[in-house]
């Protein structure tokens, strides 16, 4: 029996090229049901993967563009007041989607970000004195430019841990490059994306990637690399244990997508970079690693029980 996800990656690999691991990365978040923080450039295809994403897998989606004037009613909605019922009704935000694209995150204020919060952690909402659930599944894809480009705030801390992972698309290579200069316009060949999943065949697949099965050896691999993590001088703080939570789910949710029952320290070792690297600052004067770099100075120092 073929792998369900098998379609999905490859249909959304049919819009962004040469970017398979990263697609992989993508899918394998919203199967663990965490959020994903994409930071890389304008114009690398950051947007068109999320739509993509969307689309192929038949899921309601909203776009929300992060802007400097952006009021955290404008995310969650506002009660207008109903002349014909005398009474104010509330009119719900593009929060209340399956697919959230927060697109330029970093561009609007710490106020305005502040209102994903409840959203990313509680899958629920809380305006005017009143909790509203939201739909099932939720996912978050929030895209990032460089903290150096003119115009951004930097995502705090607590911000930056909802998010289960983030990934760098990079440019595209030669090969890929020439394939979209000579092919049909991505957003065009959205619109012709046909679904490959339904809504309860996904959260059937989230509920069956939690079931993996990890050994009490994996166990003691994923607290080693936590625990090295906060003893370690390189890092201002160590990985928290919620941190830990992200890596052992996203780490199941890896060794799920290759039709395995079992997690095993490469599928840790795969997702590290994703899950780790924005979570770990380098102590003053140390120099700054990227996510690549954590993951590897990880593996390399914590051997495998």
């Amino acid at each position: 029996m073929s792998n369900p996800l098998s379609p999905v990656v490859a249909q959304v690999g049919s819009i962004i090229l040469g970017k398979e691991h990263q697609i992989r990365l993508t899918v394998a978040c919203l199967l663990a049901r965490g959020h994903l923080l994409i930071e890389d450039l304008p114009g690398v295809g950051k947007t068109t993967l999320a739509h993509a994403l969307a689309r192929t897998m038949g899921l309601d989606f909203q776009r929300i563009q992060f802007t400097s004037d952006l009021l955290p009613a404008d995310i969650l909605g506002v009660s207008i007041f109903d002349r014909e019922s005398s009474a104010f009704k509330f009119h719900p935000g593009p929060i209340f989607s399956q697919v959230i694209l927060a697109d330029e995150v970093n561009r609007a204020t710490p106020k305005a970000q502040s209102a994903l919060l409840e959203a990313m952690e509680e899958h629920q909402v809380t305006t005017e004195g009143k909790t509203r659930p939201l739909p099932e599944p939720f996912f978050v894809i929030a895209t990032q430019n460089p903290s150096h480009q003119v115009g951004t705030f930097q995502l705090p801390e607590s911000q930056l841990d909802r998010f289960l992972m983030r990934i760098h698309l990079g440019y595209p290579d030669a090969a890929a490059e020439r394939a979209l200069l000579e092919g049909r316009e991505r957003r065009d060949m959205i619109s012709d994306l046909a679904p490959a999943l339904t809504t309860p065949d996904l959260l059937d697949l989230q509920a069956k990637a939690r079931q993996t099965h990890t050994a009490p050896a994996l166990l003691d691999y994923v607290q080693a690399l936590v625990r090295h993590t906060r003893q370690s001088p390189d890092f201002v703080n160590g990985l928290s244990p919620r941190a830990g939570l992200a890596v052992l789910n996203a780490a199941r949710a890896w060794a799920f997508m290759d039709d395995r029952r079992e997690v095993v320290p490469e599928d840790v070792q795969a997702i590290l970079p994703s899950v780790a690297g924005h979570r770990l600052y380098p102590v003053t004067g140390y120099p700054a690693l990227g996510s690549s770099q954590v993951a590897e100075r990880l593996i390399a120092d914590v051997p495998i029980p």
